[in-house]
C-alpha cells in the first residue's frame, strides 16, 4: 500500500519531534539542568495544613548568672500568734549549782524555856542600903543561868509573859521589899513583925512581859524593914519561868 506524499512527509515529522524531545529530555537529565532555568508562572497558594502533634519537651536551660545583691526589704508585719506547741520531753537534770551564801540564824525550831529558883543560905546578909537588891545565893534550878547569884538580877533571853514570885520568911524583924522591872517598881509587899515567938512569912508574886535585855529583881524600900530570914527549917525564896513566848513564827508554834 502506497501513501500518499503528504502522509509521509508527515509520519516523517512526528518521528522526528518525538526523537527531538527524547534526545532534549535526555540532554536535559544529563547535563543537570537546574529547574529555575525553566521557570513558569507561581502557582495558587495551598490551603493550611492541619495541626502537628506537640513536640517533647526541651533539655533544661543552663543555669543563669549570679543578679546583685537586692536591696534590704522593709519588716513585715508580725504575724498572729501560733497554737501552743506539745509539751516537750522533760531535759536531763542541769549541774549543781554553786553552793550559796549561810543564812541568818532563824528562830528556835524547839519550845524555849526559861526557869529559875534562888534562896538566901542561913545567915546570908542582906543588903540594908535602900535600892539594893536582895541576892538570893543558893540555886535549886537555873539550868539556862539566866538569874545571875552575883548580882542578884534575872535578864531575860526569850521575850514573852514571865512569872515571878517572891516568898520571904519574916524573923526578928519587918519586912518591906519591891519587885523590880529595869529601874521601875512593879510591885510593892510589906509585912509587920510583932516580937511573935515564931516566924512569919509574905509572900508576892506578879506576871510581866519581857524583853530580851530586861531585867528583873528583889530590892529592899526600906533599910529598917529587912526582916528577911532563912534556917534549916524555913527558906526565903524567888522564883521565875516562862510562861509562854512571843516567838510565834517559830515551826514549834506555828
Amino acid at each position: 500500500m502506497c501513501l500518499p506524499d503528504t502522509a509521509m512527509t508527515s509520519l516523517w515529522l512526528l518521528h522526528s519531534l518525538l526523537l527531538l524531545q527524547v534526545h532534549l529530555s535526555n540532554q536535559l537529565e544529563d547535563n543537570k539542568i537546574p529547574p529555575s532555568l525553566c521557570t513558569g508562572h507561581p502557582g495558587i497558594p495551598g490551603s493550611p495544613g492541619a495541626h502537628g502533634s506537640p513536640g517533647q519537651p526541651g533539655r533544661d536551660g543552663r543555669d543563669g548568672r549570679d543578679a546583685a545583691l537586692g536591696e534590704k526589704g522593709q519588716k513585715g508585719d508580725a504575724g498572729d500568734p501560733g497554737e501552743t506547741g506539745v509539751r516537750g520531753l522533760a531535759g536531763d537534770s542541769g549541774d549543781p549549782g554553786v553552793k550559796g551564801e549561810r543564812g541568818q540564824a532563824g528562830e528556835c525550831a524547839v519550845a524555849p524555856k526559861s526557869a529559875f529558883t534562888v534562896k538566901l543560905t542561913e545567915g546570908h546578909t542582906l543588903p540594908l542600903t535602900v535600892g539594893d537588891a536582895v541576892h538570893f545565893d543558893k540555886v535549886v534550878i537555873n539550868e539556862q543561868g539566866d538569874y545571875n547569884t552575883e548580882t542578884g538580877r534575872f535578864t531575860c533571853k526569850v521575850p514573852g509573859v514571865y512569872y515571878f514570885a517572891v516568898h520571904a520568911t519574916v524573923y526578928r524583924a519587918s519586912l518591906q521589899f519591891d519587885l523590880m522591872k529595869n529601874a521601875h517598881t512593879v510591885a510593892s509587899y510589906f509585912q509587920f513583925y510583932g516580937n511573935w515567938p515564931k516566924p512569919a512569912s509574905l509572900s508576892g508574886g506578879s506576871m510581866l512581859h519581857l524583853v530580851p535585855g530586861d531585867q528583873v529583881w528583889v530590892q529592899m524600900a526600906l533599910s529598917e524593914y529587912s526582916g528577911f530570914y532563912s534556917s534549916t527549917k524555913t527558906d526565903s525564896t524567888f522564883t521565875g519561868f516562862l510562861v509562854y513566848s512571843d516567838w510565834k513564827n517559830s515551826a514549834v508554834f506555828a
